[in-house]
């Protein structure tokens, strides 16, 4: 039995975690299921729509051992021995579409956007045994200190094909606007931004519910990086614009079942107090470069973070710094300076 709704910053949280190897049913025919994750957060969720005598299933899970070894039982247990017979990948993070190629391989056929399916098929085949030096003058440009990146220089980067198995040609292709029929259900396919590029959300047309993989999680914020491979990108400002946009068209009753933590309702103030979360973040950063002058993204941590960053997490850290200055740069409240050493300098505009 589910416990009763728990509130917490404007929202509720009317069902608690499924066991491991269990499932919760959230709605007729729809499953909540979860797969473990190497990592601080340490689990990402899957849901199973029923379709007969198969599934579709909406994200696939991290490709490692436990998320092996745990997809077996969720196979055996809550989906009773059934195929999955269609995956929709919400976004191409390793962590949603990790272990697509194994399910494609069993049978189910492959739904996501097309940048999705680009970006993952691209990076499970760019496979490096040392950082790239385009990798290490990103690093360098974000104030990395000479120390850190000699030691990171010096050892092999994470590479997505350690954690996604290699995706096979062909898939469906889906794109803002589309409709799709899921177990018993009509769903609306909504595109958004910032956390990963063309990120696929599915709402169901009655209202009722909301797959929202990352685009919009409960208790905390999405990662939004930047990133070697596109430094001067704005994902901060893509991110901002899509919670603007599906905060106006979300419905507050409409259960939202995200990629991580637990299915909530209020996806419009949660989409609100990202925005003023980000917004307030910004504002700190502009009024220090005013006060103290130019700042790297490194300079940055203190005043985003209010903490010590530690060493297994100064990548991600640098990511989200470098998306914070560089919507100041394009929001035209910071000037850019390219200094001799390789380090770029963010001035108050």
């Amino acid at each position: 039995m589910n416990a009763p709704a728990r509130r917490a910053a404007g929202l509720a949280f009317p069902f608690e975690p499924p066991p491991p190897g269990g499932a919760v049913e959230v709605a007729e025919g729809v499953l909540w299921l979860r797969l473990p994750l190497p990592m601080k957060l340490d689990h990402v969720n899957l849901y199973a729509l029923e379709e007969g005598d198969g599934w579709t299933l909406v994200d696939a899970g991290l490709d490692w051992s436990k998320g092996r070894e745990a997809f077996a039982a969720l196979r055996a247990g809550p989906l009773a021995g059934r195929p999955v017979r269609r995956l929709v990948v919400t976004h191409h993070h390793p962590d949603h579409i990790g272990m697509a190629a194994r399910l494609i391989e069993d049978g189910a056929d492959l739904w996501t956007t097309r940048t999705a399916w680009l970006f993952a098929r691209m990076l499970t085949l760019d496979h490096h045994d040392r950082p790239p030096p385009e990798t290490l003058a990103f690093l360098r440009r974000a104030g990395w200190p000479e120390a850190r990146l000699a030691a990171y220089a010096a050892a092999e980067p994470f590479n997505f094909s350690r954690t996604v198995a290699a995706l096979p040609l062909g898939f469906s292709r889906i794109a803002e606007g589309d409709a799709l029929e899921m177990g018993g259900r009509r769903w609306r396919v909504k595109l958004g931004d910032g956390h990963a590029p063309d990120h696929a959300t599915l709402w169901s047309e009655d209202g009722a519910l909301a797959l929202l993989g990352d685009q919009c999680l409960p208790r905390i914020t999405p990662n939004i990086g930047v990133y070697a491979t596109e430094p001067d990108a704005d994902p901060l400002g893509d991110f901002l614009a899509s919670c603007a946009r599906f905060a106006e068209e979300a419905r507050d009753e409409t259960l939202a079942l995200p990629g991580h933590e637990r299915p909530f309702r209020g996806v419009p103030g949660r989409c609100r107090a990202l925005i003023d979360s980000h917004a307030a973040a910004l504002d700190r950063l502009a009024a220090l470069m005013a006060a103290s002058g130019p700042l790297t993204a490194v300079d940055c941590f203190p005043t985003l973070y209010g903490r010590k960053i530690g060493d297994g997490e100064f990548g991600l850290a640098t990511a989200e710094a470098v998306a914070h200055v560089n919507r100041l740069a394009a929001a035209g409240r910071a000037r850019i300076e390219d200094r001799a050493d390789g380090a770029r300098a963010f001035h108050a505009a």
